[in-house]
């Protein structure tokens, strides 16, 4: 199809119209999509008129893109609305005893406990304290039992110094079977839930004082 201006003033026009548009809007609305078929229909060359196939074509387009907008705004409103109530539900956990699917926690009266959990018995379970900058502060052994294990750090380094409440530290557990192939599952921590972070699109808890996500949480134990 060939679209001819009648003039160059209304050329000049349509062109003004167009960049006005442009800077007024970064997105094309349903509006502008069916104000161009409009157009199109308007100005187009009555000796070479579009094809009822290019027109039907153009409005099935149009019909696309209008239902397309419609699922975009509901699915964004079911994305706050989920939000919403994965929030609400990390309320519950406050006050609350939990086991998490984490590798940090916080010292606190000269310990920190942890725990890890084994897809079948270990012959060598290694062990290593990092603080929050990634030094290692402490190494040694645990238990290789099949299933879950625990490992209470004393809070003392491997000089053994005393190392202050408070700072944050992570565990690095290496278990693995005779035949040396690794039978960790993962790491976790226990601790109650003292409040919950909603500034990300995903709540996290604060456990020991670590940012947990609620889709970590294994268990409630209290």
């Amino acid at each position: 199809m060939t679209v001819s201006a009648t003039s160059s003033a209304t050329t000049a026009t349509t062109t003004t119209s167009s960049s006005s548009s442009t800077s007024s809007s970064s997105s094309l609305t349903s509006s502008d999509f069916l104000s161009l078929l409009v157009s199109e229909l308007q100005n187009q060359d009555p000796l070479n008129a579009t094809s009822t196939t290019d027109f039907i074509n153009q409005l099935t387009s149009y019909a696309n893109f209008t239902q397309q907008e419609s699922i975009n705004s509901n699915m964004s409103s079911l994305a706050s609305s989920f939000s919403s109530l994965v929030t609400l539900n990390s309320v519950n956990y406050i006050g609350h005893t939990v086991e998490a699917k984490t590798d940090t926690s916080t010292l606190s009266n000269g310990s920190a406990t942890f725990g890890y959990s084994l897809s079948s018995a270990a012959s060598n379970v290694s062990i290593s304290i990092s603080d929050s900058s990634g030094n290692v502060v402490f190494t040694g052994t645990g238990t290789g039992n099949s299933g879950s294990n625990s490992f209470t750090w004393d809070g003392k380094d491997s000089s053994g110094n005393q190392l202050a409440d408070g700072g944050k530290y992570t565990i690095s557990v290496t278990a693995t079977d005779s035949a040396g192939n690794s039978v960790l599952n993962y790491t976790t921590v226990t601790g109650t839930v003292t409040g919950i972070d909603t500034s990300t699109s995903t709540p996290s808890l604060t456990v020991n004082g670590v940012a947990v996500s609620a889709a970590n949480i294994l268990g409630v134990t209290s």
